[in-house]
């Protein structure tokens, strides 16, 4: 006799708990495949967020040395509208005169970007990009991807400005440096300014002057010309003269005063010593001038009214004018 399946007669309460469980299974498979992709596509959220800071700008400043200028400094950084733009941003710390800037002083450079920080640096966006092929149509996965190369491009942008920051890092602190000390290895005095050029002489009469003629020697010279100790010295002075606006007096190792008037910018501090050839700061037009210019004098005393004539006397000491 064949044999014939046997039909099982289960109770009712255990047919539902079968088709609860089948239920179940089928309505948890699509849930997990949901979750598992998602857990696959969230690293490029973080990607995004990390390229945030290094494409964030910060503003990059300066700190004023010995010699500096706003127009050099303008150069030196790129300053997108030059010293004009320059000045406009730190009235608040060189005042009212562009022309007169001091040692020290921190300048904040309009329209630079800062280097990435430590932190920032190292986010590189093509390693967490790589998710394993989520479960989902083609279309999805080439949306994800847009965010990197977003993420790519801004990278690529910022090193530029990183590269510029270090070579200007490198190239600031540099000091002004003139050619002049080897000139006066014989004679121990130079020119109070290289490739000197005269201007008004000493002792020409003129109500323009208190003590009735020109106590000085005026030089040719723009703004920001460097200017130099014409021998060894002691600087006496140094700031603000009134009439004679930015000034520098070194008492010289003969006794002698050499006085400097109307400069742009002081590169000496009182009680310094200086050497012939050394720069002390930058000839400019401040004070009671007409226009840009160095007023030399030498003194037998340190004060206004013992003035001699100054080109006789670099003369008398190998001076060539």
């Amino acid at each position: 006799m064949p044999a014939q399946a046997r039909r099982i007669a289960l109770p009712r309460a255990a047919r539902i708990g079968i088709a609860t469980a089948v239920t179940g299974v089928s309505f948890a498979l699509p849930l997990i495949t949901a979750v598992s992709a998602q857990a696959h596509t969230a690293p490029a959220a973080p990607v995004a967020q990390a390229a945030a800071p290094a494409a964030q700008a910060a503003q990059e400043s300066y700190r004023v040395v010995s010699g500096d200028t706003l127009s050099k400094i303008a150069d030196a950084k790129n300053v997108e509208g030059g010293w004009h733009a320059l000045f406009e941003q730190n009235r608040s710390v060189v005042g009212a005169n562009p022309d007169l800037i001091f040692p020290g002083q921190q300048l904040a450079l309009p329209g630079h970007a800062a280097a990435p920080s430590a932190d920032a640096a190292p986010a590189k966006p093509a390693a967490p990009a790589k998710p394993t092929a989520p479960a989902k149509p083609a279309a999805p996965a080439t949306q994800a991807a847009a965010p990197q190369a977003q993420v790519q491009v801004k990278t690529e942008a910022a090193k530029p400005s990183a590269q510029l920051q270090t070579q200007v890092q490198v190239a600031a602190p540099a000091p002004v440096v003139t050619a002049t000390p080897v000139a006066a290895a014989t004679s121990g005095f130079v020119a109070p300014l290289a490739n000197p050029k005269l201007g008004t002489a000493y002792g020409v009469a003129g109500s323009m002057w208190a003590s009735g003629h020109h106590t000085g020697q005026d030089f040719v010279a723009s703004t920001g010309t460097p200017l130099r100790a014409v021998a060894n010295g002691v600087v006496v002075k140094a700031g603000n003269g009134g009439a004679y606006g930015n000034e520098v007096e070194i008492k010289l190792a003969d006794g002698h005063y050499a006085e400097y008037a109307h400069l742009s910018s002081i590169g000496v501090k009182i009680g310094q010593t200086v050497t012939v050839g050394q720069q002390i700061g930058l000839s400019g037009a401040t004070g009671n001038v007409t226009g840009p210019h160095l007023h030399f004098e030498i003194r037998n005393g340190s004060e206004y009214g013992s003035d001699i004539n100054p080109v006789t006397y670099l003369r008398a000491h190998g001076v060539a004018l």
